[in-house]
């Protein structure tokens, strides 16, 4: 038999069968497993924020050079230095990161760039209130903190360099929020760990004199800050708008205010604010208490809150973290999800403080020997750190709680544990001021304060409503 060719039979391009659509692009801050993503988003943080430590105790030592009476004014100064970084970077900065994540959680890249540029707004106005009211203010609020002669008058010094530049400070931490609400943590901790050691180098420069550079004193401790700002920024705008590599990049011509951004922002970031301004608060009337035993007191105390401020600092790592991912979980509605992130985050915290703490608590004279050498400031350090130390586990329990609840847009309850905290110090304090009490009765009070302070808080996650109040919100899919 001879071959039969066959002849192909055309087929028809619509009866062919479709190739399977491809798997849709996962998003690992949705859909990755939890603690794994929170640790990988927190460890850039987390160096830089140790990078962050080192600059508290470089400038810590160096200031120590200039005398105690300059320890004791840093002491002084400390709440409004805090009081501007905790609420740029960690209250108006996470509620930035927020907004920008809910937006990119819900699809909608378009919103997340028109609430990026309207954050830049905001930082520069709240920039310009700090600047004019510490300007003003600043000398008589250091007074009524407790300042005096020489300690006042170097406070002040301080006081006139950092707050006359407060619009930096205020504008690089809100573009680092716009940057952590894309997920993206590496870039603003590499800005951090840059311009930690630009502030040490800076700072020590100006303060205590190299070579022909004279001493400056004060003032060159905040200039250098302020310089080493500066260039992070400069490197933000790059990155912005001429790198081509931002996720989110603001609208800058012909942006039209629109006020429905500001409240997106302003609904977290306004509440928010009242957190730091009550702990400084909280700490500023507790400093006024505690200079009536001396200065010795006040500045053995500086020296233990310093440390409070840095073991704080890991909790803030991994709760700046767990913002991007609780809003975009809540973006997309992914409640169960968001409320998981929370608690592994509070968890992690709590643990990851505790165990420094409980270290330092035992081992107080690893950290007090870098400071000082004066015997009466180095025991009241160590009996500072013998009694508050164990507790700062609940300040970095309450820290993840208060970042979690802004990622899910409900700040109002760890707000709320802040304000029972700071009325149990103002209570506390004046029952033992009329008791004749000693430092270390204050110490404990403190203490006590901490511990209140992150029970409250975990309370109110568990008794805030994140999800929607009625029926299923449909959103888009979350982009990267």
């Amino acid at each position: 038999m001879s071959d039969i060719g066959v002849a192909e039979i055309p087929v028809d391009e619509e009866e062919r069968p479709l190739p399977p659509p491809p798997p849709p692009v996962q998003n690992a801050l949705l859909d990755g497993p939890i603690l794994p993503t929170l640790l990988w988003l927190a460890w850039p943080n987390v160096i830089a924020l140790t990078a962050g430590t080192c600059v508290v105790i470089a400038e810590t030592s160096y200031i120590g050079r200039l005398g105690v009476e300059a320890l004791a004014a840093m002491a002084l100064v400390f709440p409004t230095v805090i009081l501007t970084m905790t609420m740029s970077g960690g209250a108006m900065g996470g509620a930035v990161a927020s907004s920008i994540a809910r937006a990119l959680g819900a699809g909608d890249r378009d919103r997340a760039a028109m609430l990026a540029s309207h954050a830049l707004l905001v930082g520069i106005g709240f920039g310009l209130v700090f600047m004019l009211g510490m300007l003003i203010f600043g000398p008589r609020l250091l007074e009524l903190l407790g300042g005096r002669g020489n300690v006042l008058a170097l406070a002040i010094s301080y006081t006139q360099i950092f707050f006359g530049g407060a619009v930096i400070p205020w504008l690089m931490n809100t573009m680092s929020g716009i940057l952590r609400g894309t997920g993206n943590m590496k870039l603003p901790s590499s800005l951090m760990l840059s311009s930690a050691i630009c502030q040490i180098i800076l700072g020590g420069t100006l303060a205590l004199g190299l070579g022909p550079i004279p001493s400056f004193g004060m003032r060159g401790v905040a200039a250098g800050s302020l310089i080493a700002y500066t260039i992070s920024i400069s490197i933000m705008v790059w990155y912005f708008f001429f790198s081509g590599r931002a996720r989110v990049v603001p609208k800058i011509r012909g942006l039209k205010i629109q006020w429905a951004m500001f409240i997106d922002i302003l609904k977290v970031g306004a509440i928010a604010c009242f957190s730091p301004l009550q702990s400084v608060l909280t700490i500023s009337i507790f400093t006024h208490m505690l200079a009536g035993f001396g200065t010795a007191i006040l500045a053995g105390y500086g020296i233990g809150a310093r440390l409070e401020f840095m073991l704080t600092s890991i909790a803030f790592a991994v709760g700046i973290a767990s913002v991007p991912m609780i809003g975009m979980a809540v973006g997309a509605g992914k409640i169960a999800r968001a409320r998981r992130i929370a608690w592994i985050a509070g968890l992690v915290g709590f643990a990851s403080v505790g165990i420094f703490a409980t270290a330092f608590a035992v081992f107080p004279d690893v950290w007090i020997a870098i400071f000082t050498d004066d015997a009466s400031v180095r025991a009241t350090s160590r009996q500072y750190l013998s009694t508050a130390a164990p507790m700062y586990a609940f300040l970095g329990l309450a820290t993840a709680m208060y970042f979690s609840s802004q990622g899910a847009a409900k700040v109002l309850g760890p707000v709320l544990a802040q304000t029972a905290r700071l009325v149990f110090i103002v209570a506390g304090g004046f029952w033992l001021l009329a008791h004749d009490a000693t430092a270390q009765d204050f110490f404990v009070l403190t203490a006590s304060s901490m511990a209140l302070l992150g029970l409250l808080s975990c309370a109110s996650v568990i008794l805030t409503r994140w999800g929607p109040k009625r029926g299923n919100v449909k959103v888009r899919p979350a982009l990267l």
